[in-house]
């Protein structure tokens, strides 16, 4: 067992002197996900300021890098296969337009349909920044062995899967 203590640790302390009535074991899962979620997005944060982008434009621009050559998909796939909402792709293509990283066209055989595809700007970026990125995220997952890492990625899919995140 680790010796060292963590933010949660005080503030289950702090509940089972105020209320040693309730059981606190939830607050020490969620707590932690919910503070490690948080110090995650700063650190990816940082990284992704070195390169003059925000998450979310990674998040748009890799979405259509790993779906392969011609790196394009519908406004509609786009929303289902990345972590964006409907409400927030409109304005963030149009960010994305306006930097050059992507397109955006009419669907040739469906002129209602609107097709976001990467520019070679937005390919050389996100080539480059996903190497960067790779390594940020193995350096945050150091401190866990390669077993350790396994059951974690096994445990937060239960957890996903449990809570109604299914792949489409």
């Amino acid at each position: 067992m680790n010796e060292q203590r963590d933010a949660v640790d005080r503030i289950e302390e702090d509940w089972q002197v105020e209320r040693p009535d309730l059981d606190m074991s939830p607050v020490a899962v969620i707590g932690r996900v919910s503070r490690l979620s948080r110090l995650i997005d700063k650190r990816l944060g940082e990284n992704f300021a070195r390169f003059e982008i925000e998450d979310w434009m990674f998040d748009v621009l890799a979405t259509l890098r790993r779906i392969g050559y011609p790196y394009e998909l519908t406004a509609g796939e786009l929303v289902r296969q990345s972590m964006v909402t409907t409400g927030a792709i409109t304005n963030r293509v149009d960010r994305l337009v306006e930097r050059d990283l992507v397109r955006r066209t009419q669907d040739p055989d469906d002129r209602r349909k609107v097709i976001v595809q990467l520019t070679q700007s937005g390919l050389d970026l996100v080539e480059a920044v996903l190497d960067s990125h790779l390594e940020t995220e193995q350096e945050m997952l150091a401190a866990l062995s390669t077993p350790q890492q396994e059951e974690l990625k096994d445990s937060l899919r239960t957890l996903l899967l449990a809570m109604g995140d299914y792949a489409e």
